[in-house]
């Protein structure tokens, strides 16, 4: 298989905002062969070198879309960019948005790049998903084990 990545963003502590690192444990939980499965609540700057080397990079995160909250959003961000204004209060700075146009800039970019949203419906202090948020996980998931498994046949 190709070195695939795969990056939960998100913060624990802000409701939803939690969903791309419990995705990444699900998704570690679940043992889908040779992919390496990250963590990052901080900066988008970190992620530059997280990818370094990957063929195939997924990254999962929250996103605030006009889309119903529990909206799963999948992009194939590898030839064009990700639309910045699921990000329009990004608590991570400069965040995945910048970090995979930067990364792009510098030619460091993987050759296949996926962008999972999902559209929260709380950003609040707290922890636990909001329902329509938890909801939807599992077609979440089967977007991303779908792509990863395409990885392994190539």
């Amino acid at each position: 298989m190709n070195n695939t990545i795969l990056i939960g963003v998100g913060n624990e502590f802000r409701s939803d905002d939690a969903v791309g690192i419990l995705v990444a444990r699900e998704i570690r939980r679940r043992h889908l062969g040779e992919i390496r499965i990250l963590e990052f609540e901080g900066n988008g700057t970190s992620l530059l070198d997280a990818w370094d080397g990957a063929d195939n990079l997924l990254i999962v995160d929250a996103v605030n879309a006009a889309a119903p909250p529990g909206s799963v959003l999948r992009f194939d961000v590898s030839q064009s960019r990700l639309p910045v204004h699921l990000f329009p209060q990004s608590s991570h700075g400069f965040g995945v948005a910048e970090a995979i146009e930067m990364a792009r800039l510098l030619h460091r970019l993987p050759p296949t790049v996926f962008f999972y949203g999902i559209v929260g419906e709380s950003f609040e202090n707290g922890q636990g998903l909001s329902d329509r948020v938890l909801k939807n996980i599992p077609d979440l998931l089967q977007m991303i084990e779908e792509d990863v498994h395409s990885f392994a046949l190539h």
